[in-house]
């Protein structure tokens, strides 16, 4: 009887021994892009930061999905073990866009956020020897003139706000490509006449350049007077950010381990100093109110694409 209680005893003990708390192994912060983005940058940021608050390796490793944009990327870390050790750094598109692009992965969408923590300082912008210094101007001067826009790809959501706000105002532009490199150049040479860009990347130029509006939820310190697309039509407030994202079975207490880290980078003095210079929102946002913005962002992009679908 002695030795089954003792068995037993053991038998008991095993699983409770097994449950380390979290973090005990290293910890991996997928990004789905190249490296040296601001969402790159601010990720190993918080990777740092993890590792120096836990005591366990922690690493940004990036995963672009080259033709299939970040997705596949996605699709690793939803395939990955639910313990909170393959994080995501995602835009927008991976919640809004990845259950449609055909990766069972990603269909039904198998993450929650752990909060949100970027939105890209994206404007519409053009030469200041323009004949337009504002959207309404550029509407007017597009009636009767060709206008060639510039962009990243008619893919992203930037893009696509850029086209939907046109066909809102009553116009359309003369031709529209897409550029491996968007800045002071691109005008510049007259390869574009407005671009859909982000501020970072005419910042050497900002006194030749006009702002023409700014596609994020609020205005970029960097350009005060400069009013966001959602301003000119509130029913296209849509912006491009990054959040941290995880499977939706990782623990409750994991995902405060990991939300209390990247709360404190966002907050630091570094982050604070990053936004100055490119013009990034940078910020924290936490899960409930990620989930919340998730699904008022489906909505405004269900008004993006009929307009431009029309």
């Amino acid at each position: 009887m002695k030795k089954l209680l003792l068995a037993t005893a053991c038998a008991l003990a095993i699983p409770m021994a097994a449950q380390a708390e979290y973090p005990e192994k290293p910890v991996e912060f997928v990004v789905p892009f190249p490296p040296g983005d601001l969402e790159d940058v601010l990720t190993r940021m918080i990777a740092d930061e993890f590792q120096a608050t836990y005591g366990v390796p922690a690493a940004v490793v990036n995963k672009p999905g080259g033709g299939g944009g970040p997705f596949p990327g996605a699709a690793e870390v939803a395939n990955a073990d639910p313990d909170g050790y393959t994080i995501g750094s995602f835009v927008v598109d991976i919640p809004l866009i990845g259950p449609e692009v055909g990766i069972p992965a990603l269909s039904p969408n198998p993450f929650e956020p752990i909060g949100i923590f970027l939105t890209y300082p994206f404007v519409i912008a053009t030469s200041a020897d323009k004949p337009y210094g504002t959207m309404q101007e550029l509407a007017d001067y597009a009636q009767d003139n060709e206008v060639a826009l510039g962009h990243f790809g008619t893919f992203l959501i930037p893009t696509q706000v850029t086209l939907a706000l046109a066909n809102k105002m009553g116009f359309e532009y003369g031709s529209e490509a897409a550029f491996d490199a968007l800045d002071c150049n691109t005008v510049a040479s007259g390869d574009a006449d407005v671009i859909n860009t982000t501020l970072q990347l005419i910042m050497p130029c900002l006194d030749d350049m006009t702002v023409l509006a700014s596609i994020g939820g609020q205005r970029i310190p960097l350009t005060p007077d400069t009013p966001t697309v959602g301003e000119l039509e509130d029913d296209l407030q849509l912006a491009l950010w990054n959040g941290l994202f995880v499977h939706k079975d990782v623990p409750a207490d994991v995902r405060e381990k990991i939300a209390a880290v990247a709360q404190k980078v966002v907050e630091s003095d570094a982050a604070k100093e990053l936004s100055a210079e490119t013009g990034a929102l940078v910020y924290w946002q936490g899960a409930d109110a990620a989930a919340d913005q998730i699904e008022q962002d489906a909505a405004a992009l269900g008004n993006v694409m009929e307009l431009i679908e029309q």
